[in-house]
């Protein structure tokens, strides 16, 4: 482009500017147009629930004082729909009897939840010993929030024996520390009662949970889960129940396993 004369008539100044104008008119109209198109554009609600927890890290976080007085009823849509409505899966058939997974009701359920929290084999794990708002405030957190995780009791041929949370493990901050794919569905389980543990009662239950998941959930081509690695007796049920060890994982609260249940090889496991 030549260099600007500075000794240019005032009639080409005029004729330039008056173009420059129009031009930038233009443009500016092009601007709006292409912005008002572009708010018809709209991000799926998962990515967006992503970006809402990596700017607020307190998102979806409600202290036990200020949670809502009414619990999403179970079953309705927006607690639980990011894992397919799990409250209407029904129960499924174990070598041990009928397991049916109930979506927890804190009114109902916290003082049994509470008191299975407060044994030593389990608090060592859990951390949620103590008086009952600790493992209320655990509970509220996930029954108030976008449906990721879904806490549930599991009763077993119609009795409450178990503590279940079956959640989105790639909607979850652990998809930060493994190469997590679309739909991953982790699954956490502490046997209530002592005389229920060691007898590879916890091994059936996990097997059959997971096929439930792979059964219910067609999207989801693996069920997961964390254990700490410390837990050898946790670990050794996921084994027997279908799982492969992937990796060890250095979670901000423990040294896990990485245990992988494939939809692939559920036939082979």
């Amino acid at each position: 482009m030549p260099p600007t004369d500075a000794s240019t008539d005032h009639t080409a100044s005029r004729k330039a500017s008056a173009t420059a104008q129009d031009t930038a008119t233009a443009q500016d109209t092009a601007t709006a147009q292409d912005t008002e198109e572009t708010l018809d554009l709209r991000l799926p609600d998962e990515f967006l629930a992503l970006l809402a927890d990596a700017g607020d890290p307190t998102a979806g976080e409600t202290s036990a004082d200020e949670a809502p007085a009414d619990e999403p009823e179970a079953g309705d849509a927006t607690t639980d729909d990011l894992l397919d409505h799990l409250a209407d899966w029904g129960p499924t058939t174990t070598p041990a009897g009928v397991l049916h997974l109930r979506p927890v009701r804190v009114e109902r359920d916290l003082p049994l939840i509470s008191r299975w929290m407060n044994d030593p084999a389990v608090a060592a794990f859990w951390r949620l010993a103590g008086p009952q708002s600790v493992t209320e405030g655990h509970l509220r957190r996930q029954l108030h929030g976008d449906g990721r995780s879904v806490p549930c009791l599991g009763l077993l041929d119609g009795t409450p024996m178990s503590y279940w949370e079956v959640y989105r493990a790639d909607l979850d901050p652990l998809a930060r520390h493994y190469p997590a794919r679309p739909h991953d569905t982790g699954v956490h389980l502490v046997i209530g009662g002592v005389a229920d543990r060691g007898r590879g009662l916890g091994s059936a239950l996990l097997r059959a949970l997971a096929d439930l998941v792979l059964e219910k959930r067609p999207s989801c081509a693996r069920v997961i889960a964390e254990p700490d690695l410390r837990n050898a007796p946790s670990v050794s049920a996921f084994l027997s129940a279908g799982f492969r060890f992937s990796t060890e994982l250095d979670l901000p609260d423990k040294r896990a396993a990485l245990m992988v249940r494939d939809r692939a090889l559920r036939d082979l496991l």
